[in-house]
């Protein structure tokens, strides 16, 4: 049996344009709801991202029971991240009991 080495892939340094909408647990407080999306905002820039714009859009009523919830807090945010960090950033919205649904999309240029 032949061992290969592994080959270092050259990291992806280049800044792609997403946007990423979640819905929040709709029975958090307006502090702890803050504390969320600064906490998101901080992980996005810890990698060496950069926030656009961070759009509250509210409570609003979810199209069907998610998660046994009726309602969820929607927040939009668009950014700017290499894409190597991408797969660690849906790891972490998807273990998150917070967060009741994410879609994050890559915009086109």
């Amino acid at each position: 049996m032949v061992k290969r080495k592994k080959i270092a892939q050259p990291k992806d340094t280049r800044l792609q344009e997403y946007e990423l909408v979640y819905t929040l647990n709709p029975d958090m407080t307006d502090e702890a709801l803050e504390t969320r999306v600064n906490g998101m905002s901080e992980f996005i820039t810890s990698r060496e991202g950069v926030i656009g714009a961070v759009d509250k859009w509210g409570k609003k009523r979810l199209a069907y029971p998610i998660k046994h919830f009726q309602d969820g807090n929607y927040i939009l945010t668009k950014f700017k991240m290499s894409p190597g960090h991408c797969k660690e950033l849906e790891a972490s919205l998807r273990i998150s009991e917070d967060i009741v649904r994410h879609l994050l999309i890559r915009v086109n240029s």
